[in-house]
C-alpha cells in the first residue's frame, strides 16, 4: 500500500473512532461519513472541538428542528473543520430559512445551508437558491417519480456550475440514459449523473471512465455496488489517473478496512466497506484547500461531486436505519 494511502487510512479509523465517542448512538453507517469529513481535509477529528459543536446546535436548535435527528452528527463534523463553528451555525440557520422560501424543509436542506456557508455570501446566496429551484423544478419535470427532497442538494449545488441550465439538464439526462445501459437502479443513476454533470467533458467520456474504473475493480476481484454506493465511485472516477491503478488503491484500502473493528463478519458489509475504501482514495487524490476561493477558480465541480456523494451516503444510513426500526 502507498504511503499516502496508509496514512489517510489510519486516519479514516482514527477519526471514526474520535466521533464514536462523542455520538454513541449513531448508526453505524454514519460514522465513516462523519470521519471522512476529517480526513479529506488532512485534520484530525477533535473531540473537545465536536462536543463543543454539539452544545453549539443543541443550544440554537430545538430538538425537532432539522438541524437535529440523523443529520446531526455530520453537521457538527462539518462545523468543526473551521475556526468559529457558533457562527457557521448561525449563519447556516439564516441560510436554512432562505432555502425554505423555494423548497420544503427537511434534513437535506439543512445540509445544503451548511455547504452553502463555505461556498456563497450574503450578496450571492439568494441568486444561487433561486437558480437551484430553477434547476431542480426541471429535474422534476424530468424525471418527476425519481426527483425528492435529496435532490434539493444537487440542484442548488449544480447552481453553481459555470453550465447554463440547459447544457447542465442535457448532460445529466445524457449520463442517465448511458448508464442505465449498464447499471438498473434509476433512483442510483439518477444521483450520479447529478455528480458528473458537475464535471467537464462530454458525457460518454465521463460515464466512460466510470464505468472502467467499475470494471477495474471487478477485474482486479473486487466486488462494488450497484445502488446509492456509485455516488461516490463517480466523484473518485472524475480525479482518478490511470483507472487499473486507482482500482487497485481500493482493493488495498478494502484490505486495510476489512482488518478493523466494525467491519468484517460482524461489521458493515463488503460493498460498504468497498464505498468507504473509495472514499479515503479520493481523498487521496484531492487537494486539501476546499474554501470558497478553491471553488472560485475552478474546482466547484470536484468539491460538489464529493459533497454529493457524502448525501448519498447520508441518504443510505438513513434509510438502512428506518429498515432496521421497522423490523423489530
Amino acid at each position: 500500500m502507498k504511503e499516502a494511502l496508509q496514512a489517510l487510512c489510519e486516519s479514516f479509523i482514527a477519526n471514526r473512532d474520535t466521533v464514536k465517542r462523542v455520538y454513541k448512538m449513531e448508526s453505524d453507517y454514519v460514522y465513516p461519513c462523519c470521519a471522512n469529513v476529517f480526513t479529506a481535509r488532512g485534520l484530525a477529528a477533535d473531540e473537545e472541538k465536536l462536543q463543543e459543536c454539539k452544545r453549539i446546535i443543541k443550544s440554537q436548535a430545538g430538538i425537532f428542528s432539522n438541524f437535529r435527528g440523523s443529520i446531526e452528527a455530520p453537521l457538527a463534523c462539518m462545523m468543526a473543520v473551521g475556526k468559529e463553528p457558533e457562527q457557521k451555525m448561525a449563519l447556516a440557520q439564516e441560510y436554512y430559512g432562505l432555502l425554505k422560501q423555494y423548497f420544503w424543509g427537511s434534513e437535506y436542506l439543512t445540509l445544503v445551508a451548511v455547504l452553502l456557508t463555505d461556498l456563497a455570501d450574503r450578496l450571492t446566496v439568494d441568486e444561487k437558491i433561486a437558480r437551484g429551484k430553477e434547476i431542480y423544478q426541471r429535474m422534476k419535470k424530468e424525471h418527476p417519480f425519481l426527483t425528492s427532497s435529496e435532490d434539493s442538494v444537487f440542484a442548488v449545488m449544480l447552481a453553481f456550475s459555470e453550465k447554463d441550465d440547459d447544457a447542465l439538464i442535457e448532460d445529466m439526462e445524457a449520463c442517465y440514459r448511458l448508464l442505465k445501459e449498464k447499471f438498473m437502479s434509476s433512483n442510483s443513476m439518477q444521483t450520479v449523473s447529478h455528480v458528473l454533470a458537475m464535471a467537464e467533458g462530454t458525457p460518454e467520456e465521463k460515464t466512460d471512465r466510470l464505468i472502467r474504473l467499475y470494471d477495474a475493480i471487478r477485474d482486479a476481484g473486487g466486488k462494488y455496488g450497484k445502488y446509492h454506493e456509485l455516488a461516490t465511485l463517480a466523484a473518485l472516477s472524475l480525479q482518478a489517473g490511470d483507472v487499473d491503478e486507482t482500482a487497485r488503491d481500493m482493493l488495498d484500502a478494502d484490505e486495510f478496512l476489512s482488518q478493523q473493528k466494525g467491519y468484517g463478519v460482524f461489521g458493515l458489509d463488503r460493498r460498504t466497506r468497498m464505498m468507504h475504501a473509495a472514499m479515503i482514495v479520493s481523498d487521496m487524490l484531492s487537494p486539501n484547500d476546499q474554501t470558497q476561493a478553491a471553488a472560485l477558480t475552478g474546482t466547484l465541480s470536484m468539491i460538489a461531486a464529493q459533497e454529493m456523494a457524502m448525501v448519498a451516503i447520508i441518504a443510505a444510513s438513513s434509510a438502512s436505519a428506518a429498515a432496521a426500526s421497522s423490523s423489530h
